[in-house]
């Protein structure tokens, strides 16, 4: 459980420096809104990374083992990408640190494709759960580096100080993986890499049938898309309202983290009562209600109180949605295959981050703030209703 604690701060710190840090860097640095939001392209690896985690899987480091060695070749990667990005001036390098950014999000998603295994390997089955919800949570603390420690040194510190300072927190995850041991293997030594390849997807065709496959594919892209759009902006829309980087690392990110870990830990509670099916249902209305509440904030302007309000309704309805969205993602996942599974599963939950959020910019530009977040609402609209079909209410346990 300790070493949870260490694969969720490493595995998040990265990921909130790309999605909360650098965005408020690039709008104090002079960069458009619609430069921004395209910023959320840099987020491809994402999506993308179960094409080489079964080259992980075959391929062994020489040095600390298969999963260790991974990790910690990625973790110093990260500290040194993330520690170089502040060299640059946003407004007259922004391709350059967009491909450093891209970077940053390649060794990350990486990262999390070892930490991932490694974590499958060393926890029982009786231990999955309470594992990876104590992974979660500390995945959300990790935000408090970039979203509110690095945004507070940056009124006092120049930026090129606070990127160093905030890379240097991968040690954190260096250490971890210098300290910990590698686990045994379950993969055959004979198995090829075609095999680690194919075997996954195959596996969940002959199991859910291709309309079932598309289905849950459809609805792990939709589920999440308004809620990953309405906060895409959040630094900038923080900063238009005319709230101060002191303030927004104070109020508005503690309003965000600690709501979301309790929604995590109520909505876990929530579906062992209700269900997986049901919980999906009930916190995505939950959801998809509390985007509206931006909209609220962007009518009234820069009112404290009102920020830290709507931010903790917003993130509570995330912290449940993300709970009940994570335990079904596990429960569509073969035990046989977990980690190739995985990694195909949490990549097209990134999608929208990745995609959709790069529209984001625009549509505020010709809308507005209040008309965007009614957009997002609106957009989130799609997701419920596949629930129909991949998650029915009246189907308790559905497999």
């Amino acid at each position: 459980m300790l070493i949870c604690i260490f694969t969720g701060f490493a595995s998040g710190m990265p990921l909130y420096v790309l999605f909360q840090l650098v965005p408020a860097w690039l709008r104090e640095g002079g960069v458009s809104l619609t430069e921004i939001g395209l910023f959320a392209l840099v987020g491809i690896p994402y999506t993308w990374k179960f094409m080489w985690a079964p080259l992980m899987d075959r391929w062994v480091p020489p040095f600390l083992g298969r999963r260790r060695g991974w990790m910690f070749m990625f973790q110093v990667a990260l500290l040194l990408s993330i520690g170089v990005l502040g060299s640059f001036q946003p407004a007259q390098s922004t391709w350059l640190i967009a491909w450093l950014c891209f970077a940053v999000a390649f060794f990350s998603a990486s990262q999390d494709v070892a930490l991932d295994a490694y974590r499958r390997e060393i926890l029982p089955d009786e231990e999955l759960g309470l594992g990876n919800s104590i992974h979660v949570q500390a995945y959300r603390i990790s935000s408090l580096v970039p979203g509110s420690l690095s945004l507070i040194l940056a009124d006092m510190l120049p930026w090129s100080s606070v990127f160093w300072i905030t890379g240097a927190f991968m040690t954190v995850g260096m250490v971890m993986t210098l300290l910990v041991t590698e686990p045994e293997t379950e993969l055959p030594a004979d198995a090829g890499l075609r095999d680690a390849v194919i075997a996954p997807f195959a596996e969940y065709v002959n199991r859910r049938g291709w309309s079932g496959l598309l289905l849950v594919l459809g609805f792990m892209f939709l589920y999440k898309i308004g809620d990953n759009m309405a906060t895409a902006l959040a630094m900038p829309f923080y900063l238009d309202l005319g709230f101060s980087k002191t303030q927004i690392g104070l109020v508005a990110k503690h309003a965000a983290l600690w709501p979301a870990i309790f929604g995590g830990l109520l909505g876990g509670v929530v579906m062992i009562r209700l269900g997986i099916n049901r919980a999906l249902w009930i916190f995505g209305v939950v959801q998809m209600v509390s985007i509206l509440g931006f909209a609220v904030l962007a009518s009234y302007g820069a009112v404290l109180w009102m920020l830290a309000a709507v931010i903790g309704f917003e993130y509570l309805g995330v912290g449940m949605g993300t709970a009940a969205f994570t335990a079904f993602i596990a429960r569509e996942t073969s035990r046989a295959y977990a980690a190739t599974q995985f990694a195909l599963f949490t990549a097209l939950a990134a999608l929208p981050r990745t995609f959709a959020n790069a529209s984001t910019g625009i549509i505020v530009e010709q809308t507005g703030w209040v008309d965007f977040f009614l957009v997002c609402a609106v957009l989130a609209l799609p997701g419920m209703l596949l629930l129909v079909w991949v998650a029915p209410w009246a189907k308790l346990d559905a497999t």
